[in-house]
């Protein structure tokens, strides 16, 4: 199933330039990943720029048993909490990635303004970052997408719109549907879309993305993205 977009008519001029940057940054990231992949260096990048749950918690236990020096790795792994959520593993997963991020935040922004969705985005992509060092903090392959961040924008939406219809595509072989399916429909769907992010994989030497806790700790992004409208009241 494939959102196309959605049936409300907002009342404003806004451009949703927030959902423009962050899709042109990520769009720009993932070419310049061809780049290194055909150069045979994908595979450090998503070492130092992913994010490596092992180096993170390793590091914070180390400044917790009273080594300061560590705090330097544990800010540089807090950094890569940030631009793990820009990298993507494959074509399957970005492209999805930014069908969302179009459909669910091209309203969202309109609504709550680009400024605070941008923070919004940042803000869940990291919390969503932190579940996975906790789900697991053993965990030494790179994990990366803006996954965390793009559903927790798909729980603000269908918190804010919960009846709302979304117009979508079924695709079937060499046929595509037009359909009309609830929003809430893709907080199910989403989790399904996962299993199909490894089509069109990248070739990064030792892996990266495992299905693991860690992976699948990105769907805490739809709870954090309700509770982020809740709090602000929005």
């Amino acid at each position: 199933m494939i959102p196309i977009g959605d049936k409300i008519f907002l009342l404003t001029n806004k451009k949703p330039l927030a959902v423009w940057f962050l899709i042109g940054i990520n769009i720009a990231l993932f070419l310049w990943e061809i780049k290194l992949e055909i150069n045979g260096e994908l595979a450090t990048f998503f070492n130092s720029w992913g994010l490596v749950p092992e180096r993170f918690s390793t590091a914070f236990a180390s400044v917790i048993s009273g080594n300061p020096a560590a705090l330097l790795i544990v800010f540089w792994s807090s950094l890569s909490i940030f631009s793990a959520m820009f990298l993507h593993a494959s074509y399957s997963q970005i492209i999805g990635n930014l069908i969302f991020l179009w459909v669910f935040g091209n309203t969202l922004e309109k609504i709550i303004g680009s400024g605070r969705f941008l923070l919004f985005y940042l803000f869940c992509g990291f919390l969503t970052g932190i579940v996975q060092i906790i789900a697991e903090p053993n965990l030494a392959i790179p994990l990366i997408g803006a996954n965390g961040a793009v559903v927790s924008v798909l729980g603000a939406y269908v918190y804010k719109f919960p009846k709302v219809k979304i117009d979508s595509i079924l695709p079937l072989i060499i046929l595509y549907i037009p359909v009309e399916v609830p929003a809430f429909f893709y907080c199910f769907w989403w989790f399904i879309q996962q299993l199909s992010y490894g089509i069109g994989a990248l070739n990064v030497p030792g892996g990266v993305n495992p299905l693991g806790a860690g992976y699948v700790a990105h769907g805490m992004g739809l709870l954090i993205g309700v509770v982020w409208m809740v709090v602000m009241k929005l």
